[in-house]
């Protein structure tokens, strides 16, 4: 009994050592992306609603973009589309989807049913694109500057406060593209 004693006390104190350094470690929650401060993986994916119309990395130059992945099958993804829906409104930002390993019916309704926050719609159904984007679970999105290049990932479901404190100080001060003049004003 004794000899089994020693290992077990020594495994309960590294446990606490590890849950103790999990709880006061900074940034636990995120995961770092090798693409920030580089070019948006090069990619062509069919268009989930404008076949013939492929949707490429072209998509992500000469303006800011948000990228992102999601699938029908995933709950976080539900949970952030009426933030997506409110973030295409105020029209800062557009936003390219890749719907992640997913079937086109399912895609198709869920947008037809939720609403379609998207600019543009790729169909990643290998999950070739996600990989290159090093996408570890949807939904992610990402950030991308009018050059190009990734500038911030967010993993998880997209929220007004992440939106508002992570997302939008780094667009910066671009303007939100100004709206039409009301008919009738003359302008």
């Amino acid at each position: 009994m004794n000899r089994f004693l020693l290992p077990l006390a020594a495994f309960a104190l590294l446990l606490v050592v590890l849950i103790v350094g999990l709880k006061h470690a900074p940034q636990k929650d995120i995961i770092p992306s090798p693409l920030i401060g580089k070019s948006a993986p090069h990619f062509t994916l069919p268009n989930l609603l404008d076949e013939g119309h492929p949707v490429s990395d072209d998509a992500l130059k000469g303006r800011w973009s948000l990228v992102n992945v999601w699938g029908t099958w995933c709950g976080e993804c539900r949970a952030e589309h009426a933030t997506l829906l409110q973030i295409k409104q105020e029209a800062r930002v557009p936003i390219i989807g890749i719907d992640w390993r997913d079937q086109d019916a399912d895609a198709k309704n869920w947008l037809t049913q939720l609403g379609d926050p998207y600019e543009r719609v790729g169909t990643d159904h290998d999950g070739r694109v996600a990989i290159d984007w090093g996408v570890y679970g949807a939904p992610e999105s990402f950030l991308i500057d009018p050059a190009g290049t990734v500038v911030y990932k967010h993993v998880g479901a997209m929220t007004p406060q992440v939106w508002q404190q992570e997302f939008l100080p780094r667009v910066g001060a671009a303007p939100a593209p100004a709206a039409p003049a009301p008919a009738g004003s003359g302008a």
